[in-house]
């Protein structure tokens, strides 16, 4: 039964609402979103022993602009908030932003360039002051970007990476890790890149080819009486000043005799080893390689393994140090150059080949990146790696989609141990202290240390900072209040999704989980929700070099948030790149304004009618109903169904094409059109058709409130509701369907189609009504239960309108319009002048045989097809085929009328 009426009267105009003839998302969003906020939706709510749904937001870095990825991932992730908080799961977003390290330290120092400063100018405690100066004055503007989108997250909860708690659990780990000797200091090979002049992790180091040279030197076998050489291949040979080994497979036949023996290294003549390491590919170049252990990863496990010295040669600003001989001072590429034409002087660069090979870059700066020998601090790995690949392995953490998962497996399978020290000074400072007096290291959790714990001396803290990923993998549980024992921290943690992109799976997503583990003991999150990459229209990565960057924020301003964010969800699939284009924004725009209309449309018979309530909308009506109506309410109900069972499965782009298939085509184009017989009917249809409006308008509009919140707020606070906002209403929840209804309205939907199609053909008018003998089969009760919208959708006049079973009598002059198992059969002489139609169609022919030789004609030309450009002799073929198709079905069409 229904407990409330919602009476609604005035004028026509009235009638509508607030919503104004023309839908503008601009009016239509503004000032909703602080509204929401002020009323306190953002914040978890509803009982404590329900399990809650959280998210953690990935933080945008405070140093960037709103770019499409953000866009993304912040519809994805407001989707999934937005739903859980309707289904009644007490639920939090957590917003937050980082620091951004290199990238962060980086705007600075181009801001101090421009002023004709670096950042050693001003000192490294002045210089973070800048630092500060400039996080502070743009990391409000993240919320302001994010509010844009509508991104409901509780901004009550917002962190930043520097923050004291945040930093206070980076010095934590830290000190946990060291205690266990799980970090350790040492000197290892490391990628350095020169411009950002800090060691680099390796994912932070990207790989393209590159066309360069294979540069083929001979290497003068020592005390050879004949001037015996071994020649090795090279892709760099400045670093061949380094060189302290020769290596050659052990199973090469060719140099089994040299083994053991020694080169003497060209220009700078320092003798060195020629040895055997199964590392060797005797297939490249001559099969003997060289080896430099200071500047080459393989090479540095080489001489590891045979005990051979490390020689560097090159400085950390990308110039040759004093043991690169007379090339000392020079930038890498005059060093490179000079060795070559000193190698070709001496007689000793046998040969030079085109070779095309991968080059590392910086991932910032793209700078190409050098392996130099560096004392730094590493994570070990393997002991860390063990538990997060269990975790994936026994289902406690699972990946949308499924495939990622052994993306991830792959990598915590083949790690490597991780630097983490940056020699930058904006991040968090490595808590290491060293005794000036005696010399004791000291890890400490505590943010400064005055004096030496042993002897009471000065101490100094390590100059370098954190990779930014370790304080990012920190993410899932600083936020939360630890280290220290938090009600949040014991509420929401473990969090229920972390959505991100493919390409941070080994960034970020691997080091939360094994950091989680390791720390509170348990994955930070149980499902890794992927979205794909965002690319233009062509399928091309977006690049402000490219000039193709859409911008979310003036989009948004254009077409409106909720035309954005419906088309981003909507396009792709999970973990799948998708094409993103102005047109289909244009089109989520276009779905926005007929759901408009349609609610305004519906506003005037429900404002002229008591709606009924119950406990949570619009009561669902009852009591003899038209089919049409109790069709609407039946697909209402399937596809709320399919909706819940679809995002239950993390498959929110079908549950959102559901939607507006739903809204657009069997809501709009159908049931409203329909139902405007009745408008005009009785008091009690009237009535019917303005509580059926209400009822399933109100649930579409929560519906969709997931993915277009701004819109959805307007409809639903000028329908009749039970609440205060839309946000809090609760999620529909599906009645039983009637499948038998479904089948029978659509039969008449589908004969409407087939008689408009067959009109189409024929070119009847528009608005000119017709005669049809519909034989419906087993369904002559539904279509006379229909007789009045099948008239008014097909233009079928009714007194000229027959329903009956059996089958279909011949007749002349008629056309046959079959949709499934009933037929309509549309006398011909009763719609068209059938004289008159047949000179049309003979004119027609006519022209099209014309076309259709001209094509032939020009194809037949060999002067043609050999000079034209390929798509234009693909267009005359395609002129050919249409116009012999377009001959062939008005030849048929006149046979039909006897022509």
């Amino acid at each position: 039964m229904a407990d409330a009426v919602a009476e609604r009267s005035g004028t026509v105009d009235e009638l509508t609402g607030g919503l104004t003839k023309a839908y503008d998302p601009r009016a239509v969003e503004a000032g909703v979103y602080d509204r929401w906020d002020a009323a306190g939706y953002f914040a978890p709510r509803g009982p404590g022993d329900r399990e809650p749904f959280v998210i953690v937001m990935p933080p945008p870095n405070v140093t960037g602009e709103l770019h499409i990825g953000h866009a993304m991932f912040i519809t994805i992730e407001d989707i999934m908030i937005r739903w859980h908080r309707m289904l009644g799961d007490p639920t939090l977003w957590l917003p937050g932003a980082d620091h951004a390290g290199i990238a962060g330290q980086w705007v600075v120092e181009k801001e101090l360039a421009r002023e004709g400063l670096t950042r050693h100018d001003l000192g490294r405690e002045k210089f973070l002051e800048r630092v500060w100066d400039f996080m502070n004055r743009y990391r409000g503007r993240i919320r302001e970007q994010l509010k844009l989108l509508g991104a409901s997250c509780d901004w009550s909860r917002f962190v930043f990476t520097m923050d004291p708690g945040p930093s206070r659990a980076v010095r934590k780990v830290f000190k946990h890790l060291h205690d266990k000797g799980l970090i350790y200091r040492g000197e290892r090979l490391i990628s350095w890149c020169p411009r950002c002049n800090t060691a680099l992790s390796d994912l932070e180091v990207l790989h393209r080819d590159e066309a360069s040279f294979l540069w083929h030197v001979a290497y003068p076998l020592d005390g050879s009486d004949v001037g015996e050489r071994i020649t090795v291949a090279t892709t760099r040979p400045e670093t061949m000043l380094g060189d302290t080994g020769v290596a050659v497979h052990p199973d090469d036949q060719r140099y089994r005799d040299l083994v053991g023996k020694r080169v003497r290294l060209p220009i700078v003549r320092r003798l060195i080893p020629i040895v055997v390491d199964e590392a060797v590919d005797p297939a490249f170049g001559s099969g003997a390689v060289k080896v430099t252990p200071a500047h080459d990863p393989n090479d540095f496990e080489i001489g590891r393994r045979h005990q051979l010295p490390f020689v560097t040669v090159m400085n950390f600003d990308g110039t040759m140090n004093s043991e690169a001989g007379p090339f000392a001072g020079m930038t890498i590429a005059e060093a490179r150059q000079g060795v070559v034409e000193r190698l070709q002087a001496d007689g000793l660069l046998e040969r030079t080949e085109p070779h095309t090979h991968a080059v590392g870059h910086c991932q910032r700066c793209d700078t190409v990146v050098e392996p130099l020998i560096s004392k730094q601090w590493f994570v070990r790995m393997a002991p860390l790696a063990a538990p997060a690949i269990e975790a994936a392995r026994d289902g406690r953490l699972t990946f949308v989609p499924d495939g990622f998962k052994g993306v991830y497996l792959n990598w915590l399978e083949n790690v490597h141990d991780w630097c983490v020290s940056r020699q930058l000074w904006w991040g968090h400072r490595i808590p290491v202290w060293y005794c000036q007096g005696c010399g004791t290291v000291t890890v400490t959790e505590e943010e400064t240390l005055t004096s030496c714990p042993q002897c009471g001396g000065p101490v100094v803290q390590d100059e370098d900072v954190l990779d930014t990923w370790f304080s990012s993998g920190l993410w899932p549980f600083s936020t939360l209040g630890w280290p220290d024992d938090a009600d949040d921290l014991q509420r929401f943690y473990p969090s229920s999704v972390m959505e991100t992109g493919p390409d941070i799976i080994f960034f970020w997503v691997a080091r939360m989980v094994f950091f989680g583990i390791e720390i509170i003991g348990d994955v930070p999150f149980h499902t890794v929700y992927l979205h794909g990459t965002v690319l233009d229209a062509e399928g091309a990565r977006m690049s402000k070099t490219k000039g193709n960057v859409l911008d979310p924020t003036e989009i948004s301003a254009e077409y409106g948030a909720d035309a954005l964010r419906f088309t981003l969800a909507t396009q792709g699939s999970p973990g799948n790149p998708m094409k993103l284009s102005l047109q289909r924004v244009e089109d989520g725009r276009n779905f926005a304004n007929k759901l408009w209309n349609a609610t305004r449309f519906a506003l005037r018979p429900i404002a002229e009618t008591p709606i009924e309530l119950d406990g949570e909308g619009p009561a669902r009506p009852g009591g003899e109903l038209a089919l049409a109506d109790r069709w609407i309410l039946s697909r209402l109900d399937a596809v709320i169904a399919d909706t819940t069972q679809l995002m239950g499965n993390h498959l929110y782009g079908e549950a959102g094409r559901q939607l507006r298939e739903f809204v657009w085509s069997e809501l709009c184009d159908w049931f409203i059109e329909a139902s405007k017989v009745r408008l005009r009917g009785t008091p009690e249809e009237r009535r019917a058709v303005a509580q059926t409006l209400a009822y399933v308008l109100e649930r579409s509009a929560r519906l969709l409130h997931p993915y277009m919140p701004f819109l959805t707020e307007a409809i639903w606070q000028e329908l009749p509701h039970v609440g205060e906002s839309v946000m809090v209403a609760p999620w529909p929840v599906a009645g039983v369907r009637d499948e038998q209804v479904e089948n029978d309205f659509g039969a008449v939907i589908a004969v409407v189609q087939a008689i408009r199609n067959a009109r189409a053909e024929a070119s009847v008018e528009p608005g000119r009504w017709i005669g049809a003998r519909v034989y419906a089969a087993g369904r002559v009760g539904a279509f006379e239960a229909a007789r009045r919208e099948l008239c008014f959708l097909a233009r079928v006049a009714d007194e000229q309108l027959a329903i009956g079973g059996g089958e279909p009598e011949a007749a002349e002059q008629a056309l046959t319009a079959v949709a499934g198992d009933v037929v309509a059969v549309l006398p011909l002489a009763g719609m068209v002048d059938v004289a008159a139609e047949r000179e049309r169609l003979a004119r027609e022919l006519a022209d099209a045989e014309a076309e259709r030789g001209r094509a032939e004609k020009q194809l037949a030309n060999e002067a043609f097809l050999a000079k034209a450009p390929p798509h234009v002799v693909e267009l005359q073929r395609k002129r050919l085929t249409t116009a012999a198709e377009q001959a062939d079905v008005l030849r048929r069409r006149l046979a039909a009328l006897g022509g």
